[in-house]
């Protein structure tokens, strides 16, 4: 770049600067090896220094690489190789798995210069020819640790290794001077370099946790494949090489297993003798406390809080209760005030309208008339409203005779008129309803529900009294009942039984006595003519003489059902009641139908009580009305709460 122009001088172009040229090249030579070992090292000496420094490093190394005679190698079998300790055949039985390649190959060295057997054979040693010589030792050591699958194979069976695990006892008394060499001692079979140390009393959760995670999930290279009993080189044929190689697969795999249980019980002893896990479960523990018993505080003051605003919510909506009631009552007590002066002003319009009718002789001479017209004013005075009474005593008190009556009369005409609508209204509505009823009863329930005769009333009213409240499946069981017994040959099933059942209820009583009557009147037709067959039934027995109005002959069948069928159409609460009975029964009195009910009540009464087969004389078919009957008095005697009044 130019300096700037000063005063006097010009800048001037003559041509445009060349490109720089791009080559490649590649650094070589001993002066970029120098550059490069003083940028990895970080230093700034010359090559030369890091030559020397080269060569002393090395020297250091030889001199502190200490080699130790191993006292039993001139006794040691070369065919027992498998047997002998390698390091301590080259003089590192010191150093052991911590020794380099370069160490190895440097007590191989020494040892070949000392006991290669041609040097102990110059020193007139006697040597033992071929491979029995001991010199075949310290080879197979250097084969073995030289190549690093053979060296890792030696490595995992080390007879040196201590392989125990401390005791929980040892454990407990002095858990890191005990557990740390045995965890350093182990983490040498980790594939994980960065192995977490065990720390001290004062290590944080991270790193305890991180710790046993580390162990738990221990990744060991350790393999046993040294310990293979048969060499599959020394197969004959590739099929005893598999079966070889299959049975070491299979040992090394139970060795394996059994290390992996050995490491497991060695982190599980440790993790149980661990003071520092016991110390955070206490303090988890204690937070956990801590965290229940806040919860538990902020529980009860939120019930505390719902209750304070529960109560409050209580008393406020009690206090407007007492304030409405109170303002209720003040109403009640006007208009209980306002009703009984309306009472008092009514009372005495009524008064007033009965003494001005009374003076004038009720506006009439004639005497007949006198005692209608009484009673047109009674009904004005029930019939008007104060304000129609004011207007009506102010008309009668303001003319003359005439005129007074005129009013009077006009104002009966308009509540006689008033009555009758009210009535024809009513009588209107009775005629829907009754319409409704029987358009219900007769065509509501389908095709089913039609054809409801007399005897099918009376048979659906049987069976619902036989078959009572309670029963099982009752509706259904009373349709089948029905469709057994019924000679219309409509099927019924239960819906169509529980809306008859339902329209009959809300029959009044004259509707059910018209009912009654008719079936009676049937049945009366059916059976006018008396056979004069009697049955095989014994005679009954008579409780007291007979009178000369008495029938002794025994009761027939066809009496027998008169008599029920009388005692169902004619309720207790019917005037007259037994002489209709003994009138629906020709050939019997009052007094042989009292008694034949009497003794029909009192053997049905027995036989319930006694709980035993039927005493009763007849066929027990023909009972069944009187224990029908029997149940409708209990009934009827308990809606109206008094006894019945029959006398025997």
């Amino acid at each position: 770049m130019l300096k700037e122009a000063t005063d006097g001088q010009l800048t001037a172009r003559y041509d445009a600067v060349a490109a720089s040229v791009q080559v490649q090249f590649e650094p070589v030579g001993r002066w970029f090896e120098a550059f490069l070992k003083r940028r990895s090292r970080n230093v700034s000496a010359s090559f030369q220094e890091l030559e020397e420094e080269e060569e002393l490093s090395e020297e250091e190394e030889d001199e502190e690489l200490q080699l130790e005679e191993y006292p039993m190698l001139k006794t040691l079998d070369p065919k027992d190789w498998k047997n002998q300790d390698h390091y301590a055949v080259l003089g590192l039985a010191r150093v052991r798995y911590k020794a380099t390649q370069k160490q190895i190959k440097a007590a191989h060295k020494a040892m070949v210069l000392k006991h290669h057997p041609d040097k102990r054979k110059a020193a007139g040693e006697q040597i033992v020819e071929g491979d029995n010589d001991y010199f075949t030792c310290i080879t197979k050591a250097m084969e073995m640790l030289s190549d690093p699958v053979k060296r890792r194979a030696f490595d995992s069976v080390d007879p040196t290794f201590d392989n125990m695990v401390p005791s929980k006892a040892e454990g407990k008394e002095n858990f890191f001077e005990v557990f740390a060499p045995v965890f350093e001692r182990n983490s040498r079979w980790s594939v994980k370099k960065h192995i977490p140390s065990l720390g001290s009393m004062d290590a944080s959760f991270e790193e305890v946790d991180n710790f046993y995670s580390f162990w738990y999930n221990f990744d060991s290279w350790r393999e046993f494949s040294y310990l293979d009993e048969e060499e599959k080189e020394k197969a004959e044929c590739r099929d005893e090489r598999r079966w070889i190689e299959k049975q070491n697969r299979a040992s090394r795999a139970q060795r394996k297993k059994e290390e992996m249980n050995r490491i497991r019980t060695l982190v599980d002893t440790a993790y149980n003798c661990d003071p520092r896990i016991k110390k955070f479960k206490e303090e988890e523990k204690a937070r956990k406390e801590s965290e229940k018993k806040a919860k538990a505080e902020a529980k009860k003051r939120e019930q505390e809080e719902k209750e304070r605003v529960r109560q409050e919510e209580e008393k406020a909506a009690r206090m407007l209760r007492e304030k409405e009631e109170e303002v209720a009552r003040q109403a009640a007590q006007q208009a209980k005030k306002e009703k009984e002066a309306q009472k008092k002003a009514i009372k005495k319009e009524r008064q007033k309208l009965r003494t001005t009718c009374k003076t004038h002789s009720y506006f009439t001479d004639n005497e007949a008339d006198g005692v209608r017209m009484m009673e047109e004013v009674e009904k004005l005075c029930d019939r008007l409203e104060l304000t129609s009474l004011q207007t009506l005593n102010e008309a009668l008190a303001s003319g003359n005779k005439e005129q007074s009556k005129a009013a009077l009369e006009k104002q009966v005409q308009e509540v006689n008129d008033q009555m009758q609508k009210e009535k024809e209204a009513e009588m209107q509505a009775q005629q829907a309803a009754r319409g409704a009823e029987h358009t219900s009863a007769g065509g509501g329930g389908g095709a089913n529900n039609r054809g409801w005769n007399e005897e099918d009333l009376q048979l659906l009213i049987k069976a619902v009294n036989l078959f009572p409240a309670g029963t099982n499946a009752r509706w259904e069981v009373i349709a089948n009942y029905m469709n057994q017994h019924s000679s219309s040959g409509v099927k019924r099933n239960a819906k169509d039984v529980i809306n008859k059942a339902k329209t009959l209820q809300k029959l009044d009583p004259h509707q059910k006595d018209e009912i009654n009557r008719k079936a009676f009147e049937k049945f009366k037709k059916e059976h006018s003519v008396v056979p004069q067959t009697v049955d095989n039934a014994v005679p009954s027995e008579r409780f007291d003489a007979v009178g000369a109005e008495s029938n002794s002959s025994p009761w027939t069948t066809e009496e027998q059902k008169l008599l029920e069928q009388a005692l169902k159409t004619y309720p207790v609460n019917t005037p007259e009641r037994w002489e209709k009975i003994s009138d629906a029964v020709p050939g019997r009195s009052k007094k042989d139908c009292m008694k034949r009910y009497k003794v029909s009540r009192f053997r049905v009464l027995q036989h319930t009580k006694n709980n035993s087969g039927c005493v009763f004389p007849l066929n027990s078919k023909h009972y069944f009305g009187i224990i029908v009957y029997i149940k409708h008095c209990q009934r009827i005697n308990t809606q109206n709460k008094e006894k019945s009044n029959i006398k025997y």
